[in-house]
């Protein structure tokens, strides 16, 4: 499902999210979620090399290299400017498959073949997700925020029990499987009638520029619902740690009023022991007057 480096599962702050993950974040941004200027440069450069180099040249081969040595310069690259790489190698492993697609089968077309069975392998999961009540975009930004790996049917259900997002993330999760089928639809044509300058352009258009169209479209459908779930959340939260707290101090008192009623038991005995030695000696007192007498 396209850009998709989530990294770091804590709040804001730890590390920056981009793709999908993003709409996870509170102070949501569609450049981040593309990974800002250089996000767009590395995933357009690419395909752009590809489409402009096979046109000019027809050369498969000169065409390849070209792309494949790009793409190795983007993760160097990044590496000299002590640059985060994990985003940069997923992208050199699609380019990579891309690429060797193209090259063993000896046609430039099938540079976009792998793209089209990923969008198809969305498009058939995301409404079946949507069938089984666990809509998929819900399942990402869900786990993002809050991720396990146990008791997952308390999980599901602290967030689909909440009607408002429910019934977002359900609409969310046939937008993008909308996007996916509309990839095909327009590309799929083109490949078949072996239009490879369109095909090129096309997946360019219908990349990064309608990626980013469809988050920010994603976000203003989740966001109210996704902002009241977090406040009820904290809500609950807070109220949690109240109750908590008055039965700490209740448990407190409780302690502190039987610790005096034992103190109370102890002076009583106290004084009940001096009185009673008191009285022996008086009476021993009197018993040695009573014998002085005698």
């Amino acid at each position: 499902m396209k850009p998709e480096s989530t990294t770091g599962d804590g709040p804001a702050g730890s590390v920056p999210r981009t793709g999908l993950a993003m709409l996870a974040q509170e102070d949501f941004s569609v450049m981040d979620a593309i990974g800002g200027v250089r996000g767009i440069v590395e995933s357009l450069l690419p395909g752009l090399v590809f489409v402009t180099c096979f046109v000019l040249t027809r050369d498969l081969k000169l065409t390849v290299l070209i792309s494949a040595v790009l793409a190795v310069l983007e993760v160097l690259l990044r590496m000299l400017q002590r640059q985060p790489v994990m985003g940069a190698l997923s992208g050199v492993a699609a380019v990579g498959i891309c690429l060797v697609w193209a090259w063993f089968s000896k046609d430039a077309r099938n540079y976009y073949l792998p793209g089209f069975i990923t969008n198809a392998f969305w498009l058939l999961v995301l409404p079946v997700t949507v069938l089984a009540r666990v809509p998929g975009i819900g399942v990402l930004i869900e786990f993002v925020r809050n991720p396990t790996l146990s008791d997952f049917r308390s999980w599901f259900d602290s967030w689909r029990s909440d009607k408002a997002l429910y019934a977002a993330y359900t609409k969310v999760t046939l937008l993008w499987a909308a996007i996916f089928g509309l990839r095909l639809i327009v590309q799929v044509p083109m490949y078949l009638s072996d239009q490879i300058a369109l095909l090129g352009t096309a997946r360019l258009v219908m990349g990064v520029p309608l990626f980013a169209c469809a988050i920010w479209l994603s976000w203003l459908m989740i966001a109210t619902a996704l902002h009241a779930h977090r406040l009820a959340q904290e809500q609950a939260a807070a109220e949690e740690v109240g109750e908590a707290d008055s039965g700490a101090a209740a448990e407190s008192a409780h302690t502190v009023k039987r610790d005096d009623a034992v103190n109370v038991v102890s002076d009583s005995a106290a004084a009940h022991q001096d009185d009673n030695i008191a009285v022996v000696g008086h009476d021993a007192s009197t018993d040695n007057g009573a014998s002085a007498e005698e």
